[in-house]
């Protein structure tokens, strides 16, 4: 794995080699099962204490293959640990592949950031977005991603709503998972065979509005047809 970059990685840089363990077939999963051979769209995702990006990985799974028609392989890497992640996707399978990273060292070597919240005092003129910034900003952002709640929330209410309407609940592993990367940013990379990402999208990049912003089937599929041209 390679240092963590100062910023996300962008369409022309080369992907960061990395290994995981697989979660839904058997070994590890890594960029080398793809260099030479066929792109693959690389989603990076929250632990499962987060309920959108649960769904946005089952999400996935659908997509995936419409990828597959256009030539394009996807794996889907969550930050829990590999158990966790068996246990949790046995019940709920899901085509993509799946990888489980609970160190979020894939996160960081494509240069994901995590939300730096600062005090809430802090002089407006020393925040910058999302390096420094306060829990009041984030507690005030109201979001509903796809209609998937019953009006804008905060994140944390949002959380706690979809969890509920699931009958999800954190075990020991996703409370510790939570504890350590409260904030951290998800992403997609579209990487091509020769190992250099040629789309992505990176969550909340530029302004709290687009946190749990995820991109449509649609996006996603532009960009695998967009790399086919």
């Amino acid at each position: 794995m390679t240092t963590t970059p100062s910023r996300p990685l962008q369409p022309g840089d080369d992907a960061p080699s990395f290994v995981l363990p697989a979660v839904n077939r058997e070994g590890t999963v890594g960029l080398e099962n793809y260099r030479g051979k066929s792109p693959v769209l690389v989603g990076l995702f929250r632990g499962l204490h987060c309920p959108f990006c649960r769904r946005q990985v089952a999400q996935l799974g659908l997509a995936c293959e419409k990828l597959a028609a256009e030539g394009v392989e996807t794996l889907a890497i969550v930050n829990t640990q590999e158990e966790r992640a068996r246990q949790y996707f046995q019940y709920r399978p899901t085509r993509v592949l799946l990888a489980a990273d609970p160190d979020v060292r894939t996160h960081r070597a494509f240069g994901l950031p995590k939300l730096g919240i600062v005090p809430d005092d802090t002089s407006p003129s020393e925040l910058q977005w999302p390096e420094r910034t306060t829990m009041a900003i984030v507690l005030a952002t109201r979001v509903n991603p796809r209609g998937v709640l019953p009006e804008p929330m905060n994140v944390f209410a949002g959380n706690d709503f979809l969890n509920k309407q699931d009958g999800f609940q954190l075990t020991e592993v996703d409370k510790q998972v939570y504890a350590a990367h409260p904030t951290q940013s998800t992403g997609f990379f579209l990487i091509d065979r020769d190992a250099t990402i040629r789309w992505s999208h990176v969550e909340a990049l530029n302004r709290p509005d687009d946190l749990l912003n995820f991109p449509s089937d649609d996006e996603i599929l532009g960009a695998a047809r967009a790399l086919a041209r």
